[in-house]
């Protein structure tokens, strides 16, 4: 069985994050993430992939080649005019020979749930319960069969969400051609499922297990979840004097050094230095090329590679992009005064820990702090002594 992945969007509610990559190549547990939904699906008996890609394919299309790497097939089609999910899938028609399913690239799948859902019947929707459905498309399910689909509405009437997996044979294009530009200006693969659920045709699937990765701190869920079931391995150096519970992934070239205390589970990447004296606490993510320094504390946090958090910081509950200078002193606050739950730029992230999302090649000076909810826009240079909040614009000047 085939497997076409939509990777074409950019991931404008990642952003800074996706100023200098495609959504689906954020990192999560040191893998881009659209990478753990291939190893899923691979994992599930399907070795033939095709990409759907546009923002920023170049790194997509190096990252995976031609998948032998993952011990699968992958080929590659551009969405040029990215007008909708159905646009997508119609880029893709001309490498589809058969039954196929269709991912979203951008959440987290286990391999039981595809398993089971591609032995079963076609045309059918993945669906997941949630706790907000109005954020997503609602459907509504009788006897395996679905009924309805809402797109977001405040008061949906089932907490059934349309999950962005499915199963489809080749006539799927039939109806896909029939497709009109909708108000938002898209070709709309719901308008195709809405035809199927009026002939009573299209069946429901209830995964068991599925990760939405639409906002950063969803990056930090999934991120602590991946974690958890990776194998340990240790592939660096780890000298004497150092102490580590729990699980920890170790790359090739990387040091930790004496004094450092590590509690699981922890991802640090290749040519790493971490210490001497560093804490690194559980959740945490740290890529390739990085340098965490002496008295330094990261909590729950992923750093993308070749930042430099070199002495006397702390960093939690947060997403800190690649190439970032920390100067010493600087720390991050993670936490409500009041206990509530943090707002970024006005939206609630549901969570009562969350520091700052930091985009590419920042520079901060010496003694800076960082309110909770803050976003630094990529390149931005921070003055010594500054104190942050709110959004700061990209390739910002902050005296």
């Amino acid at each position: 069985m085939q497997c076409v992945v939509l990777a074409a969007g950019e991931g404008k509610r990642m952003r800074p994050l996706t100023a200098s990559r495609p959504k689906v190549m954020l990192p999560i547990g040191n893998r881009p993430m659209v990478e753990h939904l291939v190893i899923a699906a691979r994992d599930a008996g399907i070795n033939e992939f095709i990409f759907v890609v546009g923002y920023g394919e170049r790194q997509i299309r190096q990252h995976f080649s031609d998948g032998s790497p993952l011990g699968v097939a992958i080929r590659y089609v551009t969405q040029r005019s990215q007008m909708g999910t159905a646009d997508a899938l119609n880029a893709a028609r001309g490498l589809i020979s058969g039954r196929f399913l269709l991912l979203n690239g951008d959440m987290i799948l286990k391999t039981d749930d595809i398993r089971r859902m591609v032995n079963g019947s076609a045309p059918c929707v993945g669906t997941f319960h949630s706790d907000h459905p109005r954020d997503y498309g609602a459907v509504i399910v009788e006897d395996g069969m679905i009924h309805g689909l809402e797109e977001k509405t405040e008061h949906p009437k089932s907490d059934l969400i349309n999950a962005g997996v499915y199963l489809f044979d080749p006539d799927i294009f039939e109806l896909v051609d029939d497709v009109q530009v909708s108000s938002r200006g898209e070709l709309e693969l719901t308008d195709a499922l809405a035809v199927l659920i009026e002939r009573r045709q299209l069946y429901a699937y209830p995964l068991h297990c599925w990760m939405d990765v639409g906002y950063p701190w969803d990056l930090l869920i999934a991120n602590a979840s991946m974690l958890g079931e990776m194998d340990p391995a240790c592939q660096g150096e780890i000298e004497e004097g150092v102490t580590i519970h729990g699980k920890i992934s170790l790359g090739e070239g990387s040091v930790i050094k004496s004094g450092t205390y590590i509690e699981g589970c922890c991802s640090i990447g290749k040519n790493c230095s971490i210490g001497p004296h560093a804490y690194i606490r559980g959740s945490t993510s740290i890529g390739d090329g990085c340098h965490i320094g002496h008295s330094t504390e990261i909590k729950n946090t992923i750093v993308m590679s070749d930042t430099k958090i070199p002495h006397f910081n702390y960093i939690g509950d947060s997403i800190i992009g690649s190439g970032c200078n920390f100067g010493a002193g600087t720390k991050v606050a993670n936490l409500r005064h009041d206990r509530a739950t943090v707002k970024v730029r006005g939206k609630d992230t549901g969570q009562k820990k969350f520091g700052v999302v930091v985009g590419d090649g920042v520079q901060f000076g010496i003694n800076c702090s960082l309110n909770v909810g803050t976003i630094v826009g990529a390149n931005t240079k921070i003055a010594p002594h500054s104190f942050l909040e709110g959004y700061i614009g990209e390739n910002s000047q902050v005296n």
